[in-house]
């Protein structure tokens, strides 16, 4: 039978009194993406009936607005005429069906501009009339205020002063406020204290560190090649361009041309091309009797896909093999952008070890390069790199160099690939780069390089980068975007929760200079953000996401901060910045439980430098990261799952990162001066780790375990002595060793408490 789906009837033309309450766009279109489009969308392969219904002249000119169907398709119980097909993976909720009828019934209103939403250049929103505007402190509140008068709600107090200092230093460091610095904020008395305490923050260098991370598990960013050999490579001069990037406060327009097209810039210079590994952090094969052009094919397509993702929030992936179901780019947009990277001096097949071509040397200086001594260390692409792409097995760089973008002399041809495969090109139609026409004109101004599309990318008038970078900064500091979907603005994505206020944002953003440290101050100073996470249970019953911003942001810390807050805490993290990647403490045998190579552990201080510096090796990234939901970076990723697991509690107590942690967190526990107590050494312990401090039953508890746990070291003292050689720092043998192992196994409790690991 031919699938005719959702032919839209009109009953009549009058006006139904709740015709008011339909909205095309936030009501009708989603339910036909998902009802509709994979039969009846953008891809005209798969359109069945020769129907469109994702195009507004495509189902008019149909007659489908006219004719008598659908209202017969909706509500029959006959399983050859409903629509969806009840066999198909397409289902229409009881509600949803009622909507669409009733948005039939009041005459099908379909508006003539029905682009979608995101792809419509952001307006400056008007700020809303609020009722409590003393509640109001800058330009986010208002439009959080009016959505939740509006729904007959009020916002959550302010979070208390140590809660909301926690809070928002390891949003913008990634580590515990110290014990000193919660002492002078708490002393400060000033109208301005918490901004001054905003401000330091964002001057901190380990802000860079921290807001890197995101960047790193969206940039793929890894210490080997993956796939089946991962061999070793060597990026990490990379990742220090991007800390230093971020904490200079490189503006961000700035900053995205520079990855996208550093060796490009008439003014480049060492740190623009080092900014170009960004598009070299995708996955290589070295794989022997692999085809060199097939793996070229996909790391060009890698690049696409990861743009598309990063900077449009939209899943080009789906237009690789054919055109979008859902979205209105075609087979076509996704090779003209494709042309854009199909011209790297690169060879398909990578090497034994090391980095692949094209890559530059990098200096002895490094970091301490000036933007002077920069320009006179630039080289000029070799021609040898060129001639590497053709061999089979090209030489590879040390761990003295970094991979970068070289263009080829002559580009490569870019045709659309059948099915996405590298040996099927449709030769009757060369594809010269371009942009998708959805998406925004292209400037004549602009070259048809890369350079050019980044100039495209970062245009002010382009309708999605904003957006899409703002909203996840938003979802950085409250763990949700405003666009839950934070990686698909298209179609099918999630409508934004407050609308007015990303474009608010977004054209706050632009109108900064793309200055991101201004941001996040904006918003962590907003009342927004400083609202407590602690309400009612009716409230969080009818708002389990807080969608609607009515309280403060909780959310559990990523698995970079979980380890550096315990080694913050133990007194074990090593603040030293930069360098090549370090190899702290795993599991014995991991790696070869998938490989010949054998995993060198590090001593000494790399054992305990910041997260960020762990060796990631694709086929086998650190469990005690992974069980936390890290990305395993191998493709694009902006937003991760979150879930809990017995496995995470297992983690934080048997680990040996944490044992030691805890272990070295007992011995300052128990030589702090003046707490000579178990009651006040437990407390200076609990308020090191926490922030806050305990009340007195939960002293007790503690107190009741550590009496429980000494009289148990005095009866098996060897078990005392075998957990404090845990790790390799050596335990202070002038404390007493029940005592301490005692202290050890509370300290473990503290660091593995819900409030230890979660950011409310």
């Amino acid at each position: 039978m031919t699938v005719l789906l959702l032919v839209l009837l009109v009953m009549n033309s009058g006006t139904d009194t709740q015709s008011a309450e339909i909205d095309f766009a936030r009501d009708i279109r989603p339910l036909l993406s998902d009802a509709c489009y994979n039969c009846h969308g953008p891809d005209a392969k798969a359109r069945e009936g020769d129907l469109r219904l994702d195009d507004r002249k495509a189902a008019r000119n149909s007659n489908v607005l006219t004719s008598g169907e659908m209202l017969q398709r909706l509500t029959s119980n006959d399983p050859d005429v409903r629509m969806p097909p009840p066999d198909s993976s397409r289902v229409l909720r009881p509600t949803d069906r009622d909507k669409l009828v009733q948005w039939l019934k009041a005459g099908a209103a379909w508006p003539e501009d029905d682009r979608h939403w995101a792809f419509v250049p952001p307006r400056r929103s008007t700020i809303p009339e609020v009722q409590q505007r003393e509640w109001l402190r800058n330009g986010v509140d208002p439009f959080v205020l009016s959505r939740l008068e509006r729904a007959g709600r009020s916002p959550s107090p302010e979070a208390d002063s140590v809660a909301l200092l926690r809070r928002v230093t390891f949003d913008l460091t990634g580590l515990p406020p110290t014990l000193d610095e919660l002492d002078t904020f708490l002393a400060d008395s000033s109208p301005n204290a918490y901004e001054s305490a905003v401000d330091r923050l964002l001057n901190s260098p380990n802000y860079g560190e921290h807001m890197a991370l995101d960047w790193m598990e969206a940039s793929r960013y890894a210490d080997t090649d993956g796939y089946q050999n991962d061999r070793l490579r060597y990026m990490w001069v990379w990742r220090d361009w991007l800390i230093r990037s971020l904490n200079d406060n490189k503006s961000f327009d700035r900053f995205v041309i520079e990855q996208m097209a550093g060796d490009l810039l008439p003014d480049r210079n060492f740190h623009t091309q080092v900014a170009t590994g960004f598009n070299r952090n995708h996955r290589i094969n070295s794989e022997g009797g692999s085809i060199p052009d097939e793996w070229i094919v996909e790391y060009v397509a890698d690049r696409v896909e990861t743009m598309g993702t990063m900077f449009l929030g939209l899943t080009m992936t789906c237009s690789r093999c054919h055109d979008h179901k859902y979205d209105p780019i075609e087979q076509k947009d996704f090779y003209r952008l494709f042309a854009f990277f199909n011209n790297i001096a690169e060879a398909g097949l990578g090497p034994n070890n090391g980095n692949s071509p094209p890559f530059i040397k990098v200096p002895k200086n490094w970091p301490y390069l000036s933007a002077g001594e920069a320009k006179f260390v630039v080289p000029e692409p070799p021609r040898i790199k060129i001639q590497q792409v053709s061999v089979p097995r090209p030489q590879s760089g040390g761990a003295d160099t970094v991979m970068v973008l070289h263009e080829l002399q002559k580009p490569r041809n870019t045709y659309l690939l059948q099915r996405g495969q590298y040996d099927r090109p449709e030769k009757s139609e060369l594809l010269r780069p371009a942009t998708p026409p959805v998406l925004g004109a292209w400037n004549k101004s602009w070259p048809r390089n890369r350079l050019g599309l980044a100039r495209w990318l970062m245009s002010p008038k382009h309708p999605l980068t904003a957006r899409v970078t703002i909203n996840r900064i938003w979802q950085h500091h409250f763990g949700m975007g405003l666009v839950k979907t934070s990686e698909n603005f298209g179609v099918q994505g999630d409508l934004p929760s407050h609308p007015a206020l990303l474009d608010w944002l977004a054209t706050e953003f632009i109108r900064s200079g793309w200055n991101v440290k201004a941001m996040h101050r904006l918003i962590v100073t907003s009342a927004t953000y400083r609202q407590s996470s602690i309400a009612p249970p009716a409230t969080h019953e009818s708002d389990v996401e807080n969608r609607l911003l009515g309280r403060g942001p909780r959310k559990r810390l990523s698995p970079y901060e979980i380890r550096d807050a315990s080694l913050r805490s133990a007194g074990l993290l090593v603040g030293r910045m930069g360098g090549p990647s370090v190899k702290p403490y795993m599991p014995p045998g991991i790696w070869r439980s998938i490989s010949n190579a054998s995993y060198k552990q590090d001593k000494g201080d790399k054992l305990y430098r910041r997260s960020l510096y762990t060796y990631w090796r694709r086929t086998v990234p650190p469990p005690s990261m992974m069980i936390f939901n890290a990305a395993a970076r191998e493709t694009c990723i902006v937003r991760t799952d979150q879930t809990t697991t017995p496995l995470q509690a297992l983690t934080l107590m048997n680990n040996v990162a944490f044992v030691e942690a805890a272990r070295m967190l007992a011995a300052r526990m128990m030589k702090q001066e003046g707490s000579l107590s178990p009651r006040s050494r437990v407390a200076w312990g609990f308020r090191l780790v926490t922030s806050r401090e305990p009340n007195a039953g939960e002293l007790d508890l503690l107190l009741s375990d550590l009496a429980a746990y000494q009289q148990e070291f005095r009866r098996q003292p060897k078990s005392a002595g075998t957990l404090l050689a845990v790790g390799e720092m050596a335990f202070d043998p002038t404390l007493n060793t029940i005592d301490l192992a005692a202290y050890a196994l509370v300290a473990n409790t503290i660091l593995n408490l819900d409030e230890s690991i979660t950011q409310n």
